[in-house]
């Protein structure tokens, strides 16, 4: 699968998903500093799912895009940053094609999924 991180997303996130064989593309990579609007229309226009802790990508996400943005919202307090990164992995694996143009939050021990 595709992903785009936001500057919010935490490394561990892209580490396990490309560990498991995932394209992520990286924010800071590719335009550091970027609008959430630009950031939102670069994952639309590449087909990639955005992987943020922003909570306004879910309703920016979706209000620019024709083709509706996955969007992964990481929601994990301190103490439970230590399963991060399987978390996201397990996740995906799980939701597969379900992401696309899904509204995920991810918590620990949840993943709540909402279509609009």
């Amino acid at each position: 699968m595709r992903f785009l991180a936001d500057e919010s997303c935490d490394a561990a996130v892209v580490v396990a998903l490309r560990a498991a064989g995932h394209d992520v593309a990286l924010v800071r990579e590719r335009c550091p500093g970027a609008e959430d609007l630009v950031v939102a229309a670069l994952a639309s226009n590449e087909n990639r799912v955005l992987l943020t802790e922003n909570k306004d990508f879910g309703f920016l996400a979706q209000a620019v895009s024709t083709t509706r943005v996955g969007v992964i919202l990481i929601r994990f307090p301190t103490r439970a940053r230590a399963q991060l990164g399987e978390s996201a992995v397990a996740a995906v694996e799980r939701l597969g094609a379900q992401l696309d143009g899904a509204f995920v939050v991810l918590e620990p021990g949840q993943v709540r999924v909402n279509r609009p």
